[in-house]
Protein backbone atom coordinates (compact mmCIF):
# COMPACT_ATOMS: atom_id res chain seq x y z
CA UNK A 1 0.00 0.00 0.00
CA UNK A 2 1.15 3.55 -0.70
CA UNK A 3 -0.38 6.54 1.05
CA UNK A 4 -0.24 9.71 -1.03
CA UNK A 5 0.32 12.87 1.01
CA UNK A 6 -0.93 15.82 -1.03
CA UNK A 7 1.36 18.84 -1.00
CA UNK A 8 -0.33 22.13 -1.83
CA UNK A 9 1.40 25.47 -2.00
CA UNK A 10 1.71 26.34 1.68
CA UNK A 11 1.53 22.80 3.12
CA UNK A 12 4.08 22.41 5.92
CA UNK A 13 3.15 19.17 7.70
CA UNK A 14 3.58 16.86 4.72
CA UNK A 15 7.05 15.70 5.78
CA UNK A 16 5.84 15.19 9.34
CA UNK A 17 3.07 12.93 8.03
CA UNK A 18 5.47 11.04 5.78
CA UNK A 19 7.93 10.38 8.59
CA UNK A 20 5.19 9.34 11.03
CA UNK A 21 3.63 6.89 8.57
CA UNK A 22 6.98 5.38 7.63
CA UNK A 23 7.81 4.98 11.33
CA UNK A 24 4.70 2.79 11.53
CA UNK A 25 5.82 0.77 8.50
CA UNK A 26 3.27 2.36 6.18
CA UNK A 27 4.65 3.28 2.77
CA UNK A 28 4.02 6.95 1.99
CA UNK A 29 5.02 9.48 -0.63
CA UNK A 30 4.48 13.20 -1.05
CA UNK A 31 2.52 14.10 -4.18
CA UNK A 32 2.49 17.60 -5.68
CA UNK A 33 -1.08 18.75 -6.16
CA UNK A 34 -0.64 19.45 -9.88
CA UNK A 35 0.46 15.89 -10.65
CA UNK A 36 -2.71 14.00 -9.77
CA UNK A 37 -3.01 10.89 -7.62
CA UNK A 38 -0.62 8.06 -8.57
CA UNK A 39 -2.30 4.84 -9.69
CA UNK A 40 -0.77 2.92 -6.79
CA UNK A 41 -2.45 5.16 -4.19
CA UNK A 42 -4.20 3.15 -1.50
CA UNK A 43 -4.70 6.02 0.96
CA UNK A 44 -4.62 9.82 1.03
CA UNK A 45 -3.47 12.35 3.61
CA UNK A 46 -4.47 16.00 3.32
CA UNK A 47 -1.79 17.48 5.60
CA UNK A 48 -1.61 20.54 7.80
CA UNK A 49 -0.19 23.91 6.91
CA UNK A 50 -1.47 27.08 5.31
CA UNK A 51 -2.45 26.12 1.78
CA UNK A 52 -2.52 29.20 -0.43
CA UNK A 53 -1.91 31.35 2.64
CA UNK A 54 -5.42 30.57 3.96
CA UNK A 55 -6.76 33.32 1.69
CA UNK A 56 -10.54 33.56 1.26
CA UNK A 57 -11.16 30.88 3.91
CA UNK A 58 -8.74 28.31 5.27
CA UNK A 59 -8.69 25.38 2.83
CA UNK A 60 -11.07 26.98 0.33
CA UNK A 61 -8.57 27.39 -2.51
CA UNK A 62 -6.91 24.00 -2.07
CA UNK A 63 -10.36 22.37 -2.07
CA UNK A 64 -10.74 23.57 -5.66
CA UNK A 65 -7.43 22.18 -6.89
CA UNK A 66 -7.91 19.61 -9.70
CA UNK A 67 -6.34 16.84 -7.60
CA UNK A 68 -9.30 17.07 -5.22
CA UNK A 69 -11.48 15.61 -7.98
CA UNK A 70 -9.19 12.56 -7.83
CA UNK A 71 -9.42 12.50 -4.03
CA UNK A 72 -13.22 12.67 -4.03
CA UNK A 73 -13.40 9.88 -6.59
CA UNK A 74 -10.98 7.75 -4.57
CA UNK A 75 -12.96 8.41 -1.39
CA UNK A 76 -16.19 7.38 -3.12
CA UNK A 77 -14.48 4.12 -4.10
CA UNK A 78 -13.55 3.40 -0.48
CA UNK A 79 -9.96 4.63 -0.42
CA UNK A 80 -9.14 5.87 3.10
CA UNK A 81 -8.72 9.65 3.25
CA UNK A 82 -7.53 11.55 6.33
CA UNK A 83 -7.51 15.36 6.59
CA UNK A 84 -5.48 16.89 9.42
CA UNK A 85 -5.70 20.55 10.54
CA UNK A 86 -5.48 22.52 7.27
CA UNK A 87 -6.28 19.20 5.59
CA UNK A 88 -9.44 19.01 7.69
CA UNK A 89 -10.38 22.46 6.46
CA UNK A 90 -9.72 21.32 2.88
CA UNK A 91 -11.80 18.19 3.50
CA UNK A 92 -14.80 20.18 4.70
CA UNK A 93 -14.48 22.80 1.97
CA UNK A 94 -14.33 20.09 -0.70
CA UNK A 95 -17.44 18.30 0.60
CA UNK A 96 -15.70 15.21 1.93
CA UNK A 97 -17.21 15.87 5.35
CA UNK A 98 -19.94 18.03 6.86
CA UNK A 99 -19.39 21.41 8.49
CA UNK A 100 -16.56 23.93 8.37
CA UNK A 101 -13.66 25.14 10.47
CA UNK A 102 -13.46 28.84 11.25
CA UNK A 103 -11.68 31.36 13.49
CA UNK A 104 -10.94 30.22 17.03
CA UNK A 105 -13.10 31.66 19.78
CA UNK A 106 -9.95 33.38 21.10
CA UNK A 107 -9.26 34.93 17.66
CA UNK A 108 -5.66 33.81 18.18
CA UNK A 109 -3.41 31.07 16.85
CA UNK A 110 -3.21 28.31 19.47
CA UNK A 111 -0.45 25.74 19.80
CA UNK A 112 -0.80 23.41 22.77
CA UNK A 113 -1.48 19.85 23.84
CA UNK A 114 -5.12 18.85 24.28
CA UNK A 115 -7.06 15.82 25.44
CA UNK A 116 -9.45 14.02 23.10
CA UNK A 117 -12.14 11.52 23.98
CA UNK A 118 -12.62 8.66 21.52
CA UNK A 119 -16.32 8.60 20.69
CA UNK A 120 -16.39 5.22 18.95
CA UNK A 121 -13.92 2.40 18.38
CA UNK A 122 -15.41 0.68 15.34
CA UNK A 123 -13.88 2.81 12.58
CA UNK A 124 -10.48 2.41 10.89
CA UNK A 125 -9.27 5.61 12.57
CA UNK A 126 -10.24 4.55 16.09
CA UNK A 127 -9.93 0.75 15.95
CA UNK A 128 -6.73 0.91 18.01
CA UNK A 129 -8.45 2.73 20.87
CA UNK A 130 -11.32 1.93 23.22
CA UNK A 131 -14.55 3.91 23.15
CA UNK A 132 -14.30 6.56 25.84
CA UNK A 133 -10.49 6.41 25.93
CA UNK A 134 -8.71 9.74 26.41
CA UNK A 135 -5.65 10.51 24.30
CA UNK A 136 -3.30 13.49 24.27
CA UNK A 137 -2.28 15.16 21.00
CA UNK A 138 -1.19 18.67 19.98
CA UNK A 139 -3.15 21.35 18.16
CA UNK A 140 -1.69 24.22 16.13
CA UNK A 141 -4.31 26.35 14.42
CA UNK A 142 -5.95 29.73 14.16
CA UNK A 143 -9.12 28.51 12.46
CA UNK A 144 -10.00 25.30 14.26
CA UNK A 145 -13.49 26.04 15.56
CA UNK A 146 -15.86 23.45 14.11
CA UNK A 147 -19.12 25.00 12.95
CA UNK A 148 -22.23 23.43 11.48
CA UNK A 149 -25.91 24.35 11.61
CA UNK A 150 -27.91 22.74 14.40
CA UNK A 151 -30.00 20.48 12.18
CA UNK A 152 -26.97 19.02 10.43
CA UNK A 153 -25.15 18.67 13.73
CA UNK A 154 -28.11 16.72 15.12
CA UNK A 155 -28.00 14.48 12.04
CA UNK A 156 -24.23 14.03 12.45
CA UNK A 157 -24.73 13.04 16.08
CA UNK A 158 -27.62 10.71 15.21
CA UNK A 159 -25.46 9.01 12.57
CA UNK A 160 -22.65 8.60 15.14
CA UNK A 161 -20.16 10.38 12.90
CA UNK A 162 -18.31 12.31 15.60
CA UNK A 163 -14.92 10.65 16.10
CA UNK A 164 -13.26 12.78 18.79
CA UNK A 165 -14.27 15.48 21.25
CA UNK A 166 -12.10 17.86 23.23
CA UNK A 167 -12.17 16.91 26.91
CA UNK A 168 -10.18 16.98 30.13
CA UNK A 169 -7.90 14.17 31.23
CA UNK A 170 -10.88 12.41 32.81
CA UNK A 171 -12.92 12.52 29.61
CA UNK A 172 -15.29 15.30 30.71
CA UNK A 173 -16.33 17.78 28.02
CA UNK A 174 -17.54 21.38 28.23
CA UNK A 175 -16.56 24.98 27.44
CA UNK A 176 -13.63 25.01 29.86
CA UNK A 177 -11.81 22.25 27.94
CA UNK A 178 -12.84 23.38 24.47
CA UNK A 179 -9.73 25.14 23.11
CA UNK A 180 -11.32 26.82 20.10
CA UNK A 181 -15.08 26.96 20.70
CA UNK A 182 -16.03 24.04 18.45
CA UNK A 183 -19.71 23.07 18.61
CA UNK A 184 -20.30 20.17 21.00
CA UNK A 185 -16.50 20.05 21.58
CA UNK A 186 -16.12 18.32 18.19
CA UNK A 187 -12.49 17.71 17.22
CA UNK A 188 -12.93 15.17 14.41
CA UNK A 189 -15.72 13.80 12.23
CA UNK A 190 -16.38 11.11 9.65
CA UNK A 191 -17.56 11.55 6.09
CA UNK A 192 -20.41 9.56 4.63
CA UNK A 193 -18.00 6.62 4.49
CA UNK A 194 -16.14 5.58 7.63
CA UNK A 195 -12.95 5.48 5.57
CA UNK A 196 -13.02 9.29 5.33
CA UNK A 197 -12.22 11.43 8.36
CA UNK A 198 -11.02 14.91 9.25
CA UNK A 199 -9.68 16.17 12.56
CA UNK A 200 -8.13 19.40 13.73
CA UNK A 201 -5.47 17.99 16.14
CA UNK A 202 -2.22 16.55 14.77
CA UNK A 203 -1.84 12.76 15.27
CA UNK A 204 1.39 12.77 13.24
CA UNK A 205 2.95 14.98 15.90
CA UNK A 206 2.10 12.40 18.56
CA UNK A 207 3.52 9.34 16.81
CA UNK A 208 7.32 9.32 17.14
CA UNK A 209 8.51 8.15 20.58
CA UNK A 210 11.59 10.39 20.56
CA UNK A 211 9.52 13.59 20.46
CA UNK A 212 6.90 12.83 23.11
CA UNK A 213 3.44 11.27 23.14
CA UNK A 214 2.62 8.37 20.83
CA UNK A 215 -1.14 8.64 21.38
CA UNK A 216 -1.71 9.63 17.75
CA UNK A 217 -0.36 6.40 16.30
CA UNK A 218 -3.75 4.72 16.34
CA UNK A 219 -5.24 7.33 14.01
CA UNK A 220 -2.54 6.82 11.38
CA UNK A 221 -2.87 3.05 11.69
CA UNK A 222 -6.31 3.64 10.25
CA UNK A 223 -4.71 3.17 6.85
CA UNK A 224 -3.82 -0.40 7.84
CA UNK A 225 -7.24 -1.01 9.40
CA UNK A 226 -9.04 0.25 6.31
CA UNK A 227 -7.11 -2.26 4.23
CA UNK A 228 -8.00 -5.20 6.46
CA UNK A 229 -11.47 -4.08 7.57
CA UNK A 230 -12.67 -3.20 11.06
Amino acid sequence: MTVSIIRFGGSNCDRDAERALEHLGIDAEIVWHEDGLPEETTGVVLPGGFSYGDYLRAGAMAARAPIMDDVREAAADGTPVLGVCNGAQVGCESGLTEGAFTTNRSARFQCEHVYLRVERDDTPWTAHYDEGEVIEVPIAHGEGRYEIDDDRLDALEDDNRVLFRYCDEDGETGPAVNPNGSKHNVAGVLGERETVAVLMPHPERATLPDIGSTDGQGVLRGFESAETGV
